[in-house]
Parts: structure tokens; sequence; C-alpha cells
């Protein structure tokens, strides 16, 4: 089986759906293109009918990056199709992304059709999508609580139609790794070389990653995802720690993506600045925290050997470098390479003193300023040099 495994970013679309992450065309733009530079297969630029606003981000991405693969989503409606058709006109590789729910919870409380209805109307939208495009894909809106007979029977007829990927998304982060897995693999049995099976992943009980990595090891070869996790609720599968989990554990996870690492980090910094908000500090991969000591110990074994506490290298994925946090957890060895950095040339005695009143400050602060430091520093050898001026001069006078 083939093992490259694509990347349909989706940080402009679902990314945006997300509370505080609206975008303006200009600013997708920027995004976009950071996205092109990361190296994502395919870039989900929006929502044609639901703005104009996203009509406009389809259609300027596609003039912008025309050789690029920009998608557009569109509910399985004629009015939503041709929407998306007339948005993607002016790319040279436009994919149509129609989508329907299909569990049975869906269908009673929302759509209110029966299954005959949704597939019906799932494979009009597939059909009506080709006569715009030639790249197709379907999306089982909740696939993942949807009755694994009825899913296998519309992803059998929409490849019929024309469909050339078929989206399992656990809409909701309902599953859980194991069922998801066992899922996409019946999935990727029925369809074969048919179409590529993809996954889409909500992170409501935070196993989003987990689940997409469960999925490509049962076959699926697209993982939809986006930058810091962003999206509904509690967000999407994160593009950059499933991107990095297959590139860190290639072991165990023999997969390849077109992904450029060293661009992550500047992707997340770009992001953050356009939406309100950024990721949380211990967040993976690009939180301010992922490259960060603090505790004494593994400060030392950083300082004498990265890897011991480091299995990723920060200038990998465009982390500048990592940062000793100096606090009242921090050692003498972190705090002797800090000072040497601000310019202190220390004896043992004096690092002693400069320890001994960092560690009494850092109890009652959160971290400490090089500011602070350097302030410190520099109060201490002037004790230390008055104490050894004093010890001399009584030396001296034979006391």
């Amino acid at each position: 089986m083939n093992n490259r495994v694509w990347i349909f970013d989706t940080t402009l679309r679902d990314g945006e759906q997300s509370p505080g992450c609206s975008m303006t065309v200009p600013e997708k733009l920027r995004m976009a293109g950071k996205l092109v530079e990361l190296g994502v297969d395919i870039l989900e630029a929006g929502f044609p009918i639901a703005s104009q606003g996203d009509f406009e981000a389809v259609d300027a991405v596609s003039r912008e990056f025309p050789w690029v693969q920009v998608a557009a989503l569109a509910r399985s409606t004629r009015l939503d199709v041709e929407r998306a058709g007339q948005a993607l006109q002016h790319a040279r590789r436009p994919r149509i992304h129609t989508f329907i729910a299909t569990s049975d919870i869906h269908l009673k409380h929302k759509l209110r059709k029966s299954r005959q209805q949704v597939l019906d109307d799932a494979v009009a939208a597939v059909e009506l999508a080709r006569s715009y495009v030639d790249d197709v894909e379907f999306s089982a809106e909740d696939g993942a609580r949807t009755d694994p007979e009825y899913l296998e029977q519309i992803s059998k007829a929409v490849v019929a139609a024309g469909a050339r990927t078929v989206n399992i998304p656990d809409t909701v982060g309902y599953s859980v790794p194991e069922e998801y897995g066992e899922l996409i693999g019946r999935i990727v049995r029925v369809l074969g070389d048919s179409a590529v099976v993809s996954v889409h992943c909500h992170d409501d009980l935070g196993l989003a990653v987990a689940n997409s990595l469960a999925a490509v090891q049962a076959g699926a070869r697209q993982i939809e995802c986006t930058i810091n996790g962003i999206g509904e609720r509690s967000g999407n599968c994160s593009l950059e720690e499933v991107v990095m989990v297959m590139k860190t554990r290639h072991d165990k996870y023999p997969f390849d993506t077109g992904i450029h690492t060293e661009h992550l980090y500047p992707a997340s910094q770009l992001l953050s600045s356009i939406i309100s908000f950024g990721p949380q500090p211990n967040k993976a991969i690009v939180g301010r925290n992922a490259f960060a000591h603090e505790a004494g110990i593994h400060q030392d074994g950083y300082l004498k050997e990265p890897t011991t506490y480091e299995i990723i290298s920060p200038k990998s994925v465009g982390v500048p470098e990592s940062r000793l946090v100096l606090g009242k957890h921090s050692g003498r060895h972190a705090l002797g390479k800090r000072c040497e950095e601000l310019g202190f040339t220390l004896c043992r005695d004096e690092l002693d003193l400069i320890y001994k009143e960092i560690t009494a400050l850092a109890d009652n602060k959160k971290g400490l300023m090089d500011e602070e430091i350097a302030q410190i520093a520099r109060r201490c050898q002037q004790q230390y040099a008055e104490a050894v001026e004093k010890r001399e001069l009584a030396h001296s006078n034979g006391d």
C-alpha cells in the first residue's frame, strides 16, 4: 500500500468556524501563502454559500496560488454545489467537497429524511459537482456514528457517481482509536483502489490526532487537519502534531507527507497573529513551552546533551532555539549558562550567592527576566568583591 499521506488543510474553513477565528479575505490570503509554503496538499479555502466573503476568499486563493489544489465546501444541495463551482472557476486544480449527514441521529433530528433520500441527495450532489470539476470529495458527516452497512452503501454510491475521495468524519469527536480504525479499515476494504479514504477528526475527547493515526494505519490516505488544531468546539486534528508523530516515530507510523516541517512554527505564529488567540503554552510542537525547560535536573541534562529531554530538534519545526526558564526549580548549571550569556564570568562562590538570591526571589514569581538576573548578578559580584577585599585587608592586618 502506498505510504504517502495527503494533508488536507481546513484552517481557512473549519478552523475559521471556531469562535474568535473569523478571517477577512486579505487575512485568508496571508494565511494561505504560509500554508502553501508549508506544503499542504489540498487547501480548503472556504464555504462559498456561507457568505460573500467566503466566496471571494475561495476565488482569491485560486487566483493567487494557481498551482495549488484548492477546495470549496458545499452541502449536498444544488445551490451550494453551484456556488462552490462558481467560486472555483479560476482554480487550475479545483476540488468541490460536498457533504451530508449520514448518522441516524442526524437524519432523524436534523435532516428529517430517510436513508434513501440522503443517499439520493449525496449521489445527485456528486454528479452535479462533477459537471464543474474532475476532483470531487464526498463527506459523510457524523460518519463515525453512522451504521457501518449504510456507510458502506453510501460510500460505494458516491464513488460510482464520480467522487475520488470519501471522507469519514468523526464530526463530534466521539470515537476512540481502535473503534475508528476498525470502521475506516472496513471502508478502505470496500472501496479498494476506487477512491482515497479520508478522515476528519474533532477533538472533543482529546483523541483527534490518535484517531487520525489509527485511521491511517487502517488504510486512510488523507488527513483533514488545521494549524494549532483550531475548529468547531474543541477543534480539529492538529496538523503540526499528526505530521510530527509520523516524522518522529516513523518506526511505528511509516508514512510520509509533503510537509516542510520547518514552517510549522511560523505558520502557527502567523495564525495566532491573525485570529484572537494562540495555542496554550503547553501545546505540543508549537506551544511557547514546547521547548522550554525549568526543572534543574532537566536543564542539567539538556545542557549536557539536548536529546536527553528533547525528542524533536526545535529548528526542525521552525522554533529558533530551546529556552531555559529560570525559576525556583532551576539548577546552578542553567543559571551559570544564562549568566555567561548575559556577559558575566563567575567563580563558584559568586554563582552560589546568585543562586541563593535567585531561588529566594523565584519562590514568589512565575519566572525571572534577564534584566532581573543581570541585576542580581551585578549586586552579588559586588558583594563578593567587597567580602574578598575585607578578608584580604583583615589578613594583611594580622587579624
